[in-house]
């Protein structure tokens, strides 16, 4: 054994196993819930079919804010295909009302905001604007556990803290933050997220139309 290995050796093994540690609680870190306060509206950000809207008539009932906002989603490949073979695709906000209002959300308090959103950037700024038309003062955030950390960072970065943004998280997510490894959608979960905080990070300079 040489000298530089007895030396460098035992600190090598220390950064191996703290990059390790780092790695197992990097999908812990990426969820971030904040406290509910009273709002203008909860916005049931794209994805999740039905979790996220079931999570924000819970807060709805809860009285927190008297209104939800559903985004329209992105206009893809996928549904020109189905237009041109004349096959009526249902969008995923169609559903996500569906959801709101059997769990007794009124269809007078669910507003869904103009335009298509191709990617969380989109969807917060499309929410933003929305927000500001009617001198809104917060709004809460529904999306998915892995996902609180970036939507709060795109928030920040595009939005600033006014209006001030409040990012909830579905209990009913099935995702293991502390076990992301254990299987793909997870672990995709987590490589989406880490490459979209960097983007995030470093001014978008990635555009890209899903995430």
């Amino acid at each position: 054994m040489t000298d530089a290995v007895k030396r460098w050796g035992p600190l090598a093994l220390v950064l191996v196993a703290l990059m390790l540690f780092g790695a197992v609680q990097f999908g812990n870190w990426l969820v971030k819930p904040d406290s509910l306060a009273r709002a203008t509206s909860i916005v049931v950000l794209g994805g999740q079919v039905p979790f996220r809207a079931m999570e924000a008539a819970r807060v709805y009932h809860q009285h927190w804010a008297p209104e939800v906002w559903l985004t329209q989603g992105g206009w893809y490949e996928e549904d020109e295909a189905m237009v041109r073979l004349g096959i009526d695709r249902v969008q995923e906000y169609e559903y996500s009302r569906q959801v709101l209002e059997r769990l007794g959300v009124p269809a007078n308090s669910i507003r869904v905001l103009a335009g298509h959103t191709q990617n969380t950037a989109a969807e917060v700024r499309t929410v933003a604007e929305a927000l500001k038309l009617q001198n809104g003062y917060r709004v809460i955030l529904v999306t998915s556990k892995m996902h609180s950390r970036r939507v709060k960072t795109i928030w920040r970065k595009l939005v600033g803290d006014h209006p001030e943004v409040i990012v909830r998280y579905t209990p009913d997510d099935p995702a293991r933050p502390d076990r992301w490894w254990k299987n793909t959608g997870d672990a995709m979960a987590v490589s989406r997220e880490f490459f979209g905080l960097l983007n995030a990070w470093a001014g978008f300079p990635i555009k890209s139309e899903r995430w």
